[in-house]
């Protein structure tokens, strides 16, 4: 007899973010459904979903519902950082683990969250390293006037200083305002070398359609003199925005690729069915001992699909660097596991060259 086996699901399936939600759904019920066919299976995992409708304000009570009313211990969930910080106190309240799966902003270490996308260390970084070479150091940084912006704005800040760069400017968006007509006014006065782009949903479909056109009038505004940057880009979004996504340089754990191999349609999905199927396989070796906790689960010598570090709960993954070019992701650079520093721990992040001669004051 398998044993049942109730996973939930919080994803709103509407709303500024519901592309990304219906990735990640996609992506954990296609590992259930193949859990739950393979004969040699011992679990049949069980979906119990939630739909916040896009509406932070729901996340807490409905991840307090489904801990409450069914036998779920585990919720594979949430977007944005706003929806997985509501979440955290209900889960410590039930004793519940959050699986999320989406790119955010680091600085953050749950016991109840399962880290299964990229940190800075494993998008930001690497991604400003690579642009500054090649374009330059001086960025301007807009994004969706929220945690994931704010964060990844500050971090940018910071590395881009260290650099010796400069930021020329930088203007948050509410989350789904498309009103991008003075962020693009100030780019094209300050004629930085890259945008980084850290808006959401249609405000980042806006601006992508908007420095499209602005390029059509000015070259500099283009993918081969000041490209736009993103580390949460995905092909998810593609129909959305349409030809303007074309150019835009991301950074990610997965691309979707032409030739042999499991394709997943974006990194969301994929790290939402990795997430999955490492569970799976974590609750199988547990066998059907009560109580085991997340920690446990994560000592655990199980093979499973992601490499989770059970102090942090943060995934090893590769970095890719891939340019959007005739309608798909072409990569441009590779690093293969990638462990995860969350807060940024493990690197100096102001090299010697770049800090100033202090002077004794008396």
């Amino acid at each position: 007899m398998r044993r049942r086996i109730e996973i939930g699901l919080l994803y709103s399936r509407e709303g500024s973010y519901a592309l990304l939600s219906e990735a990640c759904r996609t992506g954990a019920l296609s590992a259930m459904a193949e859990v739950n066919a393979d004969p040699a299976a011992a679990l049949e995992l069980i979906p119990v979903e939630r739909d916040p409708r896009g509406n932070v304000d729901l996340y807490g009570p409905l991840c307090a519902e489904i801990l409450r009313d069914t036998s779920a211990r585990h919720v594979v969930g949430c977007i944005t950082s706003s929806s997985r910080k509501e979440v955290i106190p209900t889960l410590e309240k039930a004793g519940g683990t959050l699986w999320y799966a989406c790119p955010y902003e680091g600085f953050e270490a749950s016991d109840r969250v399962v880290y299964t996308h990229a940190c800075p260390n494993q998008h930001l970084l690497p991604l400003l390293d690579w642009t500054f070479p090649r374009f330059g150091r001086r960025g301007y940084l807009t994004g969706s006037n929220y945690i994931w912006g704010w964060e990844i704005g500050r971090v940018a800040r910071d590395v881009i200083g260290a650099s010796g760069g400069t930021v020329v400017g930088e203007r948050f968006l509410p989350i789904g305002d498309t009103d991008v007509g003075r962020i693009i006014e100030e780019v094209r006065a300050t004629r930085p070398d890259f945008v980084l782009n850290s808006l959401i949903g249609p405000s980042s479909y806006e601006f992508l359609r908007a420095y499209a056109a602005l390029g059509l009038q000015d070259s500099h505004f283009t993918a081969a003199r000041c490209p736009v940057l993103s580390c949460n880009l995905t092909e998810c979004e593609f129909d959305a925005i349409g030809p303007a996504a074309e150019g835009v340089i991301s950074a990610g754990p997965y691309f979707r690729q032409p030739g042999p191999g499991r394709a997943f349609g974006s990194s969301f999905e994929a790290a939402a069915h990795g997430a999955v199927r490492t569970l799976a396989a974590l609750l199988s070796h547990a066998g059907s001992k009560d109580h085991v906790t997340t920690a446990d689960l994560l000592a655990s010598p199980a093979a499973t699909p992601c490499r989770i570090d059970p102090e942090t709960h943060h995934t090893t993954l590769p970095v890719l660097i891939a340019q959007v070019q005739g309608g798909a992701f072409h990569i441009l650079d590779r690093r293969e596991d990638v462990a995860a520093d969350p807060y940024l721990s493990r690197r100096d992040r102001r090299p010697a060259q770049s800090r100033p001669t202090l002077a004794v004051v008396k």
